[in-house]
């Protein structure tokens, strides 16, 4: 299959061409590729199996992972589910467009490989223009995992996913580097306390300001038979090489490292600008001096270290509060080893 790849800029113009182009491919039921304000998503008509199944042939994902689905806009969601709990709104007004998913009791409308067989879908309606014109281009529904091979980092450029994906979809539509660098926040909203079932660019205490108790589903630190929400089940994130997500005092850290090198191995740092600046390996990566800039470039980061080039990535533990806890998340499906050191 030949790849269609489309500049949304083109010499300072939008390319709306593009975005029609893309929007034909999806109502005939190819899968096309478009950024978002989180990840670059690999979307399909969700109304559709046999669309929905060239996601789950491109990326080689398990089919019992449920896909979220993407819409334009607030009235799209009430084609999709039953009758929401009245906090939803509250969500809504807060959130969306934004890096929330909604798990919400679905009444059919989409492909029942998009649930994965459960009663529930999780929809979202993203805050990213190329997402929101093409959607709005499109019409449907589109059901949109992240665009990379499954289990492996997350797509935050349209080079990640060209990488991943060229020759295996219909189109990539390039609008540059994402915003967020994380999944979304999906939150179950079936029951009345809701439940996050995966943290992302939408933190506890932030839904918490909004509708009160918010609790964290005990899955987390675990793995569920069947997954409710995407993430949940499978190892996710992970880089060419083995990771060991290291948590220790500097010194500490600097003694595994060189022991590692006097083991023939050759080991890259990943970590944020105070660390990275302490440390000393073969190759480093600089994730950012923030919590925010961890999360945005923790993707480029894990993809930037490659077989050949390193043997073992040391990457950095970060406090598990506030966006921390969705970097973490991350982070501990990405690793082969979660070392503490005293």
């Amino acid at each position: 299959m030949e790849t269609t790849r489309w500049k949304i800029q083109e010499n300072g113009r939008w390319n709306n061409q593009a975005i029609q182009e893309a929007a034909e491919l999806l109502r005939r039921g190819e899968a096309v590729s478009f950024p978002t304000e989180t990840v670059y998503g690999l979307g399909a008509d969700a109304t559709r199996e046999e669309a929905v199944a060239k996601i789950f042939a491109a990326k080689g994902r398990p089919q019992d992972n449920p896909l979220i689905a993407h819409i334009a806009g607030r009235e799209q969601l009430y084609q999709l589910v039953e009758r929401p709990l009245p906090y939803v709104e509250k969500l809504l007004d807060a959130f969306a467009p934004g890096p929330l998913t909604l798990v919400l009791p679905s009444n059919g409308a989409c492909a029942e490989n998009v649930t994965a067989g459960l009663p529930t879908i999780g929809v979202r309606i993203p805050d990213h223009p190329v997402a929101y014109e093409l959607l709005k281009a499109c019409g449907l529904p589109v059901a949109a995992p992240s665009a990379n091979l499954s289990g492996k980092p997350s797509p935050t450029t349209a080079d990640h996913v060209w990488a991943d994906l060229n020759g295996k979809i219909a189109g990539l539509l390039d609008g540059g580097p994402t915003g967020v660098g994380l999944e979304s926040t999906v939150v179950d909203c079936t029951e009345e306390i809701p439940i996050i079932l995966r943290p992302g660019g939408i933190t506890r205490e932030q839904l918490e300001k909004v509708i009160g108790k918010v609790m964290v589903d005990p899955a987390l630190a675990g793995e569920n038979d069947r997954p409710k929400a995407p993430g949940m089940k499978y190892r996710h994130y992970s880089p060419e090489v083995p990771l060991w997500l290291v948590k220790g005092n500097i010194q500490a850290i600097q003694d595994l490292i060189d022991r590692e090198k006097q083991n023939g191995k050759r080991v890259g740092l990943l970590a944020g600008t105070a660390l990275s600046g302490l440390l000393d390996a073969d190759h480093k990566m600089e994730l950012g001096e923030n919590i925010a800039e961890i999360a945005a470039n923790l993707y480029d980061g894990l993809r930037t270290f490659k077989e050949g080039d390193i043997d073992l990535i040391i990457c950095e533990a970060f406090p598990e509060e506030g966006l921390g806890q969705a970097v973490m998340n991350r982070l501990k499906k990405a690793a082969s080893d979660y070392v503490l050191l005293d």
